[in-house]
């Protein structure tokens, strides 16, 4: 309830001042519809059945007012009627910042939540869905992965693939599925259902990422959060839905400088700390020797010079720190004779 309450301050209050607007009924299969001046689009995405599907779009979601599906519990559901950011099959919302990057820096600020209703009856699962490329793509079907988050599982359905695992992730505990159509498809099976949740995106696609079916180099392209029913399933409603970039991981750097002989002196450490509220991956910190200083060494990380200006990149080992961790390097530099000056500002950044 925490995290819905801090996503609603920062996410949630444009959804909540939502401009009045008449409701719109979407019964094509691949009909779909922008709400909140483009933000977010709602897709009927009826993709593999040849029933009747409606939908209600709202200003703030979606409910599902007509469907008769009726699919084998072995096989693949009948639709997938959805509200999402970002680029979809040559759909983009506004405003989204999708395609980006996993390993730009405002990646981890990316936070979303979702509110829904659950009728009873029907087979069906309550997902999101969060897609991958290894390329910015904005249509056609992602090569890279599918992420999929069941909050809830009604019937004897399974996702695809096989059963590899179980993890603790956004609070709570989730079986953890993997498979392969043509594009890996990871699945995260709530143990307990929830019709609430909210989390940074980077929860569920770090874990994906430490298992080998995500590449950080890969780009996310849409977040989507909805239903797909095998049985019915009329009642199923997306009540609220958000999507935003909260401000990402930054970082602060200190340094001590200790005098030696012979002109020589070392700082260390220069103390890179993240002082963002999501994990960053990579940092630089920039500092300028002042003229006649020259750099003579260095270690913890990846040292050039260009001029008088110093640039240190982490290293493998300490790029990723969590909120408030910090990562430690020096270097050793020679000034003239009778030189009082040292080197300055340390300027930390992170990384694209």
């Amino acid at each position: 309830m925490t995290v819905l309450a801090v996503l609603g301050l920062v996410l949630g209050s444009g959804a909540v001042a939502a401009p009045a607007r008449a409701d719109t009924t979407i019964c094509e299969k691949d009909g779909a519809t922008v709400i909140q001046n483009g933000k977010y689009y709602v897709q009927n995405n009826n993709w593999s059945d040849d029933t009747e599907q409606c939908v209600n779009v709202t200003g703030l979601g979606f409910s599902v007012t007509e469907a008769s599906h009726d699919r084998a519990t072995d096989g693949a559901p009948g639709s997938y009627p959805s509200i999402f950011a970002g680029c979809h099959r040559g759909r983009c919302t506004s405003g989204s910042g999708l395609p980006m990057r996993i390993s730009d820096s405002r990646f981890n600020g990316i936070q979303t939540s979702v509110h829904m209703t659950y009728p009873s009856g029907g087979v069906y699962n309550a997902s999101y869905d969060i897609w991958l490329d290894p390329a910015p793509r904005t249509d056609g079907q992602n090569t890279g992965a599918e992420i999929t988050i069941w909050l809830n599982r009604v019937g004897p359905i399974q996702p695809i693939g096989s059963r590899v695992g179980t993890v603790s992730l956004a609070g709570a505990s989730w079986e953890v599925w993997y498979g392969n159509v043509g594009w890996n498809v990871i699945s995260y099976v709530r143990s307990s259902a929830t019709a609430s949740i909210g989390f940074a995106v980077s929860t569920f696609v770090d874990d994906a990422i430490s298992r080998g079916h995500v590449q950080r180099s890969w780009y996310l392209t849409s977040v989507q959060a909805g239903f797909e029913p095998w049985v019915g399933q009329t009642g199923l409603a997306v009540n609220n839905f958000s999507y935003g970039i909260i401000a990402a991981g930054s970082c602060s750097a200190t340094a001590t400088v200790l005098y030696g002989g012979n002109n020589i002196y070392t700082v260390d450490p220069v103390r890179v700390t993240n002082t963002g509220p999501s994990t960053i991956h990579d940092w630089t910190v920039t500092v300028t020797l002042p003229a006649g200083h020259s750099l003579i060494g260095s270690w913890g990380a990846t040292v050039t010079t260009k001029g008088q200006t110093v640039t240190a990149r982490n290293l493998s080992y300490n790029g990723s720190l969590a909120p408030g961790a910090s990562a430690n390097f020096g270097f050793q530099a020679v000034r003239p004779p009778g030189v009082s000056q040292w080197p300055s500002p340390y300027v930390c950044t992170t990384l694209s």
